[in-house]
């Protein structure tokens, strides 16, 4: 059964439309939360509405389950996946089997990992060691120490957390709770359609990505940036791919090739790491406000808040502030040049509108 029109979709939506329950299910992204046409709650505004052709696709795209309606009841099996995906957040800390999970679905231990992957687009260790890394970062923003926030998490060893908190961080632990200083830092400019383009990275990731008028501009900006690190020009060999990321950023700008996939070393306070990192989520071609962004973090008064977070982003199109527009639809601020951000949405919108 194709998915109807995306004005079909509205109209069902504003009539509670139980016949097309199952057909689609429609995201509200000022609540993070998604619902069959016939949900009850009460309506969303239009611009926040987010449309699935499956209850899947909602929950990789990172929407909840509406408690109300139910959405997921509609799927044999997936309610109770979700029910399952709910034990492992909750017992982040504790060791969970594979067979053990399962057997909560009454499946094989194969058969449960094929179909936990298929809904939630990662294995069920990849989705517990994930929730276990939240609440790392939380014990660590909370003030605990390493070594306590290590044991508090369920991580069991020191040793282990290493390596899996610098790919989910961006730095060690240490740095990451001191604020990254003392780094060693590579950097590369290149000119792209928006002009000179400076990328510099630590080990971890790409820590600033920025345009400006000249290579020596850009410098001063970098170094201003991070007073205390060890700065020096990449030679590709020992800059951990940088110059191919440059060459990757560059390709997407000019000549629309993918937003590459790049490892981010994000380094600000808890709240702006938060704002960044829920913008990694905002796919190409999609806009939101200001205050629709800080609804969606859960911090609904906190919209200048968030508009000083995109402000001071360092990692330009790489963390896409520029999908974020005043409430009325304007531009809003750019750090780099409203004309800048204007070519980029510009851009996006023609790659989506070719795509359809």
């Amino acid at each position: 059964m194709t998915t109807p029109s995306e004005q079909k979709m509205r109209a069902a939506i504003a009539a509670r439309d139980s016949n097309f329950d199952g057909r689609f299910f429609y995201g509200v992204i000022t609540t993070g939360v998604f619902c069959r046409p016939s949900c009850a709650s009460r309506p969303a505004r239009p611009e926040n509405l987010r449309f699935f052709s499956t209850a899947e696709a909602a929950l990789a795209a990172g929407f909840r389950p509406c408690e109300r309606c139910q959405p997921t009841d509609l799927i044999p099996g997936l309610s109770r996946l979700v029910g399952v995906a709910r034990f492992i957040e909750s017992h982040a800390d504790e060791r969970l089997s594979l067979a053990a999970l399962a057997r909560k679905m009454d499946l094989s231990p194969s058969r449960f990992q094929r179909v936990f992957k298929a809904a939630f687009g990662v294995s069920p260790k990849s989705y517990q060691d994930a929730a276990r890394m939240r609440r790392f970062k939380t014990a660590l923003k909370d003030g605990d120490d390493v070594t306590g926030a290590i044991f508090a998490a369920g991580f069991g060893s020191v040793s282990r957390v290493y390596g899996e908190a610098t790919r989910n961080i961006g730095m060690t632990p240490k740095a990451y709770r001191a604020g990254g200083a003392g780094e060693s830092i590579a950097y590369a400019c290149r000119d792209t359609a928006l002009g000179p383009l400076l990328m510099a990275a630590t080990k971890r990731g790409v820590c600033f990505a920025q345009f400006g008028e000249d290579e020596q501009g850009l410098l001063e900006q970098l170094q201003a940036e991070f007073p205390k690190a060890k700065l020096s020009a990449s030679p590709a060999q020992d800059a951990f791919e940088l110059d191919a990321w440059v060459e990757a950023l560059n390709a997407h700008i000019t000549r629309g090739a993918p937003r590459p996939d790049q490892p981010l070393d994000l380094r600000g306070t808890a709240f702006q790491i938060r704002v960044w990192r829920f913008l990694l989520s905002v796919r190409e071609g999609e806009v939101l406000s200001y205050s629709e962004l800080a609804e969606r973090i859960g911090k609904p008064t906190a919209a200048r808040a968030v508009a000083s977070a995109c402000a001071v982003n360092r990692i330009g199109v790489l963390v896409p502030c520029h999908r974020v527009l005043r409430s009325d639809g304007g531009l809003g601020g750019y750090r780099w040049g409203l004309e800048r951000k204007r070519v980029l949405l510009d851009a996006e919108r023609s790659r989506q509108a070719a795509s359809k």
